[in-house]
């Protein structure tokens, strides 16, 4: 008998499985000066306590990132440790502000289960939600995630794909209380552009690129306890490459979407989201937008915008998501749909 946990394996899921993740992690002012260090981040809201206290957010709110960085390192030990790669996304919806002191905890529920033609491992579809020390829902959100097997001579489950709506309706987008965009500084924050000076269509070069390295990207992996063997160990990989985590490459895309969309202040939801190529050390990151929706909030100074965050490997001024054959562009490393809050 051995007392250290190897983590699951593919065949050790079960559809309906609930798993209580270990580890509740308190943010802290550090998590936002290290957030800070590892991407080039200006968003007005969580750099600025007088700037958020002046839209109605006091306490001073960090990043939602932050938020789902370190609810989702806490399910890694238990459902990715042995991944291959982390898939994709959906149904993310932040509930509430996340502010030092918040504890966060997370729970998960596998709600499908499909093996690989190879046999030699599966995607499991799990519904991960993080709450509070007050036992508020902070945060929700599904995911897949393509896990090796233990044994390729398991037998493969019966298989349950999920259905999951292609994006979070308008209508149950949570704003957070006290939210009020009326007294909006737009020279404080950066740029002019408010919700009506964005059209449905409209694609945004964010032009600037960042490199990755090694070690920020290790850094960042470990600051949300992110266990996953691929980010840290060249022997877990056949090609003996460590895989940057995919979050670092949202966090980096959305960083770098501050030129252009600097007051969507906000993430409210992550309606879809796909990693659809790898990156390593490196790799120069560079990101574009597309507006895809725009919808009323119940707030009058309050607007929401769908967007496409598209990350890619070299910069791509013709902002092609994918070819004539329907298959993503060379380069594209993160196809990200998401809703963000702005002024109107």
């Amino acid at each position: 008998m051995t007392k250290t946990n190897p983590g699951n394996f593919f065949e050790d899921f079960t559809v309906g499985q609930r798993i209580v993740h270990a580890t509740p992690r308190t943010v802290t002012e550090g998590d936002r000066a290290v957030y800070g260090s590892l991407y080039p981040t200006r968003f007005a809201v969580p750099s600025s306590a007088t700037f958020a206290a002046s839209v109605g957010l006091d306490p001073h709110p960090v990043e939602e990132l932050v938020a789902f960085h370190i609810a989702f390192g806490k399910t890694v030990p238990d459902i990715s440790l042995n991944a291959v790669a982390n898939l994709g996304y959906a149904e993310c919806r932040f509930h509430q502000p996340v502010v030092p002191g918040d504890t966060l905890s997370t729970t998960s529920e596998v709600i499908g289960l499909k093996q690989n033609s190879n046999g030699r491992s599966g995607v499991v579809y799990v519904r991960s939600t993080a709450t509070n020390q007050r036992g508020e829902v902070a945060l929700e959100w599904a995911r897949w995630v393509m896990v090796h097997k233990r044994d390729v001579d398991a037998p493969a489950p019966e298989t349950v794909v999920p259905e999951l709506a292609p994006a979070v309706a308008a209508a149950d987008l949570v704003l957070p209380s006290g939210l009020d965009f009326s007294g909006y500084d737009f020279a404080a924050a950066g740029e002019p552009h408010r919700f009506d000076d964005y059209e449905v269509g409209e694609k945004i070069d964010h032009v600037d690129g960042v490199t990755l390295t090694d070690s920020e990207h290790q850094q960042a992996t470990r600051l949300w306890q992110n266990t996953a063997k691929v980010h840290f160990n060249v022997e877990a990989r056949p090609d003996g490459n460590r895989l940057i985590y995919g979050g670092h490459v949202i966090s980096m895309a959305r960083a770098l979407s501050f030129n252009g969309l600097a007051n969507a202040q906000l993430v409210a939801a992550i309606n879809a989201g796909a990693h659809t190529s790898p990156a390593f050390a490196g790799d120069t990151v560079y990101a574009w937008s597309e507006v895809l929706d725009k919808a009323e909030t119940t707030h009058p100074s309050v607007g929401a915008l769908r967007l496409r965050l598209v990350a890619t490997k070299g910069r791509d001024e013709s902002m092609t998501l994918r070819g004539e054959d329907g298959k993503y562009a060379a380069g594209v490393l993160l196809d990200l749909d998401y809703w963000a809050f702005i002024p109107r």
